[in-house]
């Protein structure tokens, strides 16, 4: 029998996908490491049992104590796996900015949480990195992890994370692409690959509002460069132990609405429901696109899973709130809300009978008409049976090309909403736009129905 003897064994050995559409325009192959496919659908599951396993190794906690840690919701997860399986209570703190569904689900795993105030400098006493402290020293065999200071953060990649990127890239990779938040990742990942092939570019990405980028190029912690962001998981107002700075090449700063907008994207376009710094990863490589070529093998390494955000990036509402989506459908948003996006057609050399029974077995009214590739005319129910109520036996075997009428008219996906009603008519109850990847779709006045 193959089987786990807790749920701790199915951490890492994460597989890599790679990214298609959205990297259809760059010279390189670009990877995602999927950490999504750890059991707490983090990164974080990886350095949480590091971090504690140390500990427990050193004696800094016995059995039957409190694992206390300040979390954005992820490495709280994954102590909160390992303090299930080894009998440990946990007690998380973490800000007001993050997700309803991260607080949520850390409750759900049996940990006490304490929400604290985004917007406070590390040292107030109020603010989440306070509070974790202030707790370890008042509860009898407690344990704060403090995962931006634990070496055993950035040594959980060194040991695992590095050693499969390079296994499973066959030592071909040439760009590892991480978003920086405590530094473990980027660090230990980033250490192992450049001691066995040091030409390997680590670019990290930062977000406005965070002092990474600008320190790293000059040296200086710049206090006006912290402000308040929305991304979560990347950027910070303090300089952890984790971030070694020596092996990052460079930093590459990704705006609150591209992150979002790109997580949504990873979702629609490649099936990949990543959370927000991943978008903000895919985004900043995008940014820096100009400085790869043909033969590069870019790994972008994801922190965790969409679905710690459905109540913030990919809930249309919040985004229209913060002014990252148009307050206006466009074309290509009408595409996306359709439940049956299939592009179904027929040849002009088709009959007029199996153009009818695709109708009918589709339960569609109309049909763009194809020559080969190329879109030659179109077909709507009324005309089909008209022809077909004429002459049923005669007719019905009349090639398409017999009735067709033109081409149903091309949109861009860009289009507006309100500029739709230009373009259908009684006589066209349809139009056609190509997506980015080349692909046709069909928007029809009941899709349009549907959608508002």
């Amino acid at each position: 029998m193959e089987f786990c003897n807790n749920i701790l064994e199915t951490i890492g050995n994460t597989p890599m996908v790679m990214l298609n559409r959205i990297a259809a325009d760059l010279p390189a192959t670009v990877l995602i490491k999927m950490e999504t496919f750890n059991p707490g659908h983090s990164i974080k599951d990886r350095m949480a049992l590091k971090m504690l396993e140390d500990a427990e190794q050193r004696g800094d906690i016995k059995p039957g104590g409190t694992i206390i840690e300040c979390t954005s919701g992820n490495t709280g997860m994954g102590l909160a796996l390992a303090a299930a399986v080894k009998g440990y209570k946990c007690i998380f703190t973490t800000t007001d900015k993050q997700s309803k569904e991260k607080t949520d689900m850390l409750k759900a795993v049996g940990g006490e949480v304490i929400v604290c105030p985004t917007n406070v400098e590390s040292d107030d006493p109020r603010s989440y990195y306070s509070v974790a402290k202030r707790l370890s020293t008042e509860i009898p065999n407690s344990y704060w992890c403090n995962q931006y200071d634990n070496l055993s953060n950035r040594a959980a990649h060194y040991e695992s994370t590095g050693p499969e990127i390079w296994k499973q890239t066959e030592g071909k990779i040439t760009h590892l692409v991480v978003g920086v938040g405590t530094g473990g990742t980027i660090s230990g990942t980033g250490r192992y690959l450049k001691e066995r092939k040091p030409d390997v570019k680590v670019w990290g990405i930062d977000t406005y509002g965070s002092v990474f980028k600008k320190y790293h190029e000059t040296g200086i912690f710049d206090n006006n460069e912290i402000y308040p962001y929305i991304t979560e998981g990347i950027g910070e107002d303090i300089l952890p132990e984790n971030v070694d700075f020596t092996v990052i090449d460079l930093f590459e700063k990704v705006s609150d609405k591209d992150g979002a907008l790109m997580a949504r994207r990873l979702a629609r376009e490649e099936g990949l429901l990543l959370g927000y710094s991943a978008g903000s990863a895919v985004a900043g490589l995008l940014q820096l696109k100009d400085q790869l070529k043909a033969g590069d093998v870019v790994v972008v390494v994801v922190h965790d899973h969409g679905s710690r955000y459905v109540g913030k990036i990919f809930n249309d509402d919040w985004m229209r709130e913060r002014g990252f989506l148009d307050t206006e459908l466009r074309v290509k948003d009408l595409v996306a809300l359709k439940k049956d996006k299939s592009f179904i057609t027929v040849q002009t050399t088709d009959s007029v009978r199996d153009a009818f029974n695709l109708m009918k077995t589709n339960n569609i009214s109309q049909l763009p008409v194809m020559a080969g590739q190329e879109i030659a005319g179109s077909l709507t129910e009324s005309v089909v049976l008209s022809s077909l109520l004429e002459n049923p036996l005669q007719n019905s075997e009349k090639q398409v090309l017999s009735i067709m009428g033109a081409p149903f008219p091309q949109v861009e996906e860009g289009l507006p909403f309100s500029m739709l009603s230009k373009y259908f008519s009684q006589s066209t109850p349809a139009v056609l736009a190509k997506d980015t990847a080349g692909q046709w779709h069909i928007l029809t006045q009941f899709d349009v129905i549907q959608a508002i």
